[in-house]
């Protein structure tokens, strides 16, 4: 019986994703999403990314919020917001895109 238990969590751990986006729908071993959040018509000229990313499900770092992702693409009118979301196995990404003028 122990045995068995042990094999169960053993499978558990291999076969589940140690990191993930944390966001939308995740697979257990790869996901790769793109998820609109908000958006007005016509989208803008220009775009911002801003990620954070996570290790082993351990470590997590980075800003990705709006505002850091209309920063870094020189936005000051933000008139769509999507969320992509990365993951493999001990690595997952997930990184906000912001369209605008």
């Amino acid at each position: 019986m122990k045995k068995s238990i042990l094999i169960i969590v053993a499978s558990l751990f291999l076969l589940g994703s140690c990191a993930s986006g944390g966001f939308g729908p995740s697979g257990a071993i790869f996901t790769s999403t793109k998820i609109g959040i908000h958006g007005t018509s016509p989208n803008g000229a220009k775009k911002g990314e801003a990620c954070a990313k996570s290790y082993l499900a351990l470590v997590a770092l980075g800003d990705a919020s709006v505002a850091a992702a209309a920063q870094q693409g020189g936005i000051t009118s933000v008139q769509s917001i999507d969320i992509e979301v990365f993951s493999l196995l001990v690595y997952a990404e997930a990184c906000t895109v912001v369209r605008g003028n």
